[in-house]
């Protein structure tokens, strides 16, 4: 009998309850936003119960938010109108915007596919520092990594003598053995970045919290802009 009991003081004590609240952990959530039409819509902000973090929705509708929980309910602002889309556990939304604040949603298995490259600017916020290339060619040294010693608060670049290797960290209290950030180039995730010259680089971004890359961001990252991408972008 002391088995059962001592279940159903649990029970009743909402102990297994809390279980699956704990279990839900954020993950990154992409989306897309069309009006009735099925037309793009451009600018309309979305965010969570957080409302410190939001994103707006890019010129193909597209949106992406990082830590965004199972039971999460999306804040959809739209000319003046905001729209209630629960997440009901879905991890990418196909919303379709409706008259009488109605909504249409599908979960899109291509949208989850396309990761954490879906947006080049998931949220407006999170972006630790930020460097142009212009900064960078000012300090006088030759490469990313020496140019960003010094201008980056918590960014720990150490040579090692006997190679010329440089032994990178963001985090000082990273879980991990190797301390080394994560490298993207233009929304591709690369083994390193001391190929670059100064003169390619738009702009520098160090993230101390890179989780919308998922466990590989757990050391942050180095994200590198190229003034080749960003030309491109600005002629689309």
């Amino acid at each position: 009998m002391k088995p059962i009991f001592l279940l159903i003081c649990l029970l009743g004590c909402g102990w297994f309850g809390a279980l699956p609240a704990a279990a839900q952990e954020p993950v990154p959530f992409n989306g897309l936003l069309l009006d009735a039409l099925g037309r793009p819509i451009r600018g309309a902000r979305i965010w969570t119960q957080d409302a410190g973090r939001y994103a707006r929705t890019d010129r193909k509708g597209r949106f992406g938010l990082t830590d965004v929980r199972a039971d999460d309910t999306l804040r959809v602002r739209c000319e003046k109108h905001t729209y209630l889309i629960p997440v009901a556990g879905r991890r990418s939304l196909r919303i379709k915007l409706l008259e009488d604040l109605r909504s249409e949603t599908e979960e899109s298995a291509q949208l989850l596919d396309y990761g954490a490259g879906y947006v080049r600017q998931r949220e407006y916020i999170g972006y630790d520092s930020r460097i142009t290339g212009e900064e960078l060619i000012r300090t006088g040294c030759t490469d990313i990594l020496s140019a960003l010693s010094g201008l980056i608060p918590g960014l720990n670049i150490a040579e090692n003598p006997a190679d010329g290797s440089y032994t990178v960290s963001i985090r000082s209290g990273s879980y991990q053995k190797d301390p080394t950030p994560l490298y993207v180039i233009d929304g591709v995730i690369v083994p390193s970045i001391d190929h670059l010259q100064l003169a390619q680089v738009a702009y520098v971004v160090v993230m101390k919290d890179a989780t919308i890359y998922g466990f590989r961001g757990g050391n942050g990252a180095i994200v590198v802009r190229t003034k080749s991408a960003e030309t491109e972008r600005l002629r689309r």
